[in-house]
């Protein structure tokens, strides 16, 4: 059990677990061997994290991945994170893109669920599918809790923000990249995750790292009062340290 409102070190963030990164190597464009992955890892405990949830991703054309492609590789780097005696709790899901791969996949029970039974989904970026809705009410049928990857990248929900309220009010969680707040991902992005956060629709906040450079985005915010602003809105309500224990 992770203690959520301990007392961190300057420089550092306000909670301990990772709930979206691409860490774990080989397996899309992420760490491109153990090596950098264990680097990626090393450098996200100096600001914090001790604990990872590793979210490949499973794209159709781009990223094929299934169990038989992510849980071997989980396996070696699990052994690689212990062999290099690197104290930290992993854990490991995958970013599906609504698509028809991703879905097929969960409709078959081939999917890996993140702890209790969450599962991290990402929309399409020029436009939402049509039956989001359905997909999301089915995804709750199959008594698995939707999260949203990073909705604030979506320039479709920024020019019809209440679409926000609609889908958190169905049931899905929001997972929002706290790079956006930095303006990484555009300013559309940033302005939108500062809406969520205004209205209280953070749930949890991910890295989405895939590099070291993603690392020094995040260190450098962290000296920010935009940061101390972040923090302090989210302290009690963020679900990154409650959500899979």
């Amino acid at each position: 059990m992770f203690n959520f409102f301990k007392k961190k070190k300057n420089n550092t963030l306000f909670y301990n677990t990772d709930v979206h990164c691409h860490i774990l190597p080989g397996v899309d464009h992420g760490a491109t061997d153990i090596q950098n992955g264990l680097e990626l890892m090393k450098a996200e405990m100096e600001i914090g994290i001790n604990r990872f949830i590793f979210t490949p991703h499973v794209t159709k054309s781009t990223f094929e991945n299934n169990p038989d492609t992510i849980l071997p590789a989980f396996e070696v780097f699990k052994q690689a994170i212990k062999d290099n005696g690197i104290d930290a709790e992993v854990a490991v899901s995958a970013e599906y893109r609504i698509d028809e791969l991703s879905l097929d996949q969960i409709q078959n029970k081939q999917h890996i669920a993140m702890p209790n039974d969450h599962i991290l989904l990402e929309n399409a970026y020029l436009q939402e599918r049509l039956d989001l809705d359905e997909i999301i009410f089915d995804v709750q049928v199959k008594n698995l809790t939707p999260i949203l990857a990073h909705p604030e990248r979506f320039k479709y929900y920024a020019i019809n923000k209440q679409r926000f309220v609609q889908l958190h009010n169905a049931g899905a969680l929001f997972q929002v990249n706290i790079m956006s707040f930095t303006g990484y991902f555009g300013e559309t992005a940033k302005q939108s995750a500062k809406w969520l956060l205004d209205h209280d629709l953070i749930d949890l906040l991910g890295s989405d790292i895939h590099n070291m450079e993603h690392v020094e985005v995040i260190r450098n915010f962290l000296n920010t009062k935009e940061y101390e602003r972040i923090a302090k809105k989210l302290e009690g309500r963020l679900l990154n340290d409650k959500l899979f224990n």
